[in-house]
């Protein structure tokens, strides 16, 4: 049997690709067919993007500073036969990349817009997003939209941690460990690290001690409305949910709502009319 390596612990611990599709489709709400992940590590949504949507012409991108998570996401998507030609997968840094190649949707998923660190790269970042997004507008399509997680809440700056299990088909447990080691509530800055255990029979198989760590700023949620606003972004969203049971359109938070003591949200937000 094979041994997951530390990229498909983290898809099968972590992620929901297939849901965060559907809820970029529902949110977009028209007929998306380009989407582009940023800092997308081994391009979970792209690839599930690039697989379900192969036979009406949809395609994706990923872009990643990391070139080991980049090769993971070519071993994968070969594995889950994705055509190249639905799928691109590009060595930049997703914060200064100039490439201007239009997309529907652009996705920014595992809390990673916290790598930028400053308000001046946030607004510098959100404002070439907005520009791929607005490209797509001219084709009668709806205006593209900008999709992104983030956490907060009273407990965002306390350290500790959780832990989960995980069992693959093939019946290997997979212990996950989150941890948030350090927090600064002054600056905003918080370190993090996820490990794994891999385990087969009860015997511990592989282990991969801090497998991924992080120092991300965490944003609070009215500094990115206003960060959107700055660069040109009219319509800012936010939901708690990515399952819609209902069939239609996920049900955002409205004005006033508690978010509760801890939360994790996804943003979306349109280009304003008049950056089209």
């Amino acid at each position: 049997m094979t041994i997951p390596d530390r990229y498909e612990c983290y898809e099968r611990c972590v992620q929901s690709p297939g849901h965060v599709a559907s809820f970029v489709r529902a949110v977009h709400g028209g007929s998306p067919l380009v989407l582009r992940e940023d800092f997308c590590g081994s391009a979970a949504v792209a690839r599930r993007w690039a697989a379900e949507g192969a036979g009406r012409g949809a395609r994706a991108v990923g872009v990643d500073c990391d070139p080991g998570a980049l090769e993971a996401a070519r071993v994968m998507a070969r594995a889950e036969r994705v055509a190249d030609e639905h799928l691109g997968l590009r060595r930049a840094d997703a914060v200064s990349d100039a490439d201007p190649s239009p997309a529907d949707v652009v996705f920014v998923g595992n809390f990673s817009i916290g790598y930028i660190h400053g308000r001046a790269a946030l607004v510098r970042y959100l404002a070439a997003t907005r520009a791929r997004l607005a490209c797509r507008s001219g084709d009668g399509r709806p205006a593209g939209v900008l999709v992104f997680d983030v956490y907060g809440g009273a407990g965002a700056f306390r350290t500790g941690g959780l832990e989960r299990v995980r069992v693959t088909p093939g019946g290997l447990v997979i212990r996950y460990s989150w941890r948030r080691e350090a927090a600064d509530p002054v600056s905003g800055m918080v370190e993090n690290s996820v490990s794994f255990r891999v385990e087969q029979g009860g015997e511990v198989v592989r282990e991969y001690l801090r497998a991924f760590e992080y120092r991300w700023r965490l944003w609070g949620l009215p500094e990115l409305r206003d960060a959107l606003d700055e660069a040109g972004f009219g319509l800012c969203q936010v939901y708690t949910e990515i399952n819609d049971d209902s069939g239609g359109r996920p049900m955002e938070v409205g004005p006033g709502e508690s978010l509760g003591e801890d939360w994790v949200v996804l943003v979306a937000a349109r280009p304003s009319t008049g950056s089209l």
